[in-house]
């Protein structure tokens, strides 16, 4: 855990992708700590004509959805929403002006991790 959904606008290289991946892969070790092991993150390409930010169809943007293990500080939740815009403006040139993260803290009891174990049986 953490778990990250991201929505981003469709027309970024395969390198492009990469960094971002990777770049937000350190940008969650860097804020919250979380062991390199246990980070996903899922990247969906979403089609300009299904885009409309700030009233302006086909505008650029990110919308990362972030499920975290209950319990982190109000300041690691602040670094890993800024670590992870940073990294996407760095990776793909979207201002962080058009990147909104939303974060979830999920119960250890209902997440389910490695071996078919809760968190909270796994001594998260």
């Amino acid at each position: 855990m953490p778990i990250l959904n991201v929505q981003i606008s469709q027309g970024l290289s395969a390198a492009q992708k990469t960094a971002l991946l990777q770049k937000m892969t350190q940008a969650i070790v860097d804020s919250v700590g979380a062991p390199l092991a246990s980070i996903r993150i899922i990247l969906q390409e979403i089609p300009p004509e299904h885009v409309i930010v700030a009233g302006e169809p086909g505008k650029e943007m990110a919308l990362v959805t972030a499920n975290l293990i209950q319990g982190r500080s109000d300041e690691l939740k602040a670094a890993l929403i800024a670590g992870v815009a940073n990294a996407i403006e760095q990776s793909t040139g979207i201002s962080t002006q058009n990147v909104r993260v939303v974060l979830y803290d999920i119960p250890k009891t209902d997440l389910g991790v490695a071996g078919g174990k809760t968190a909270l049986a796994a001594g998260r």
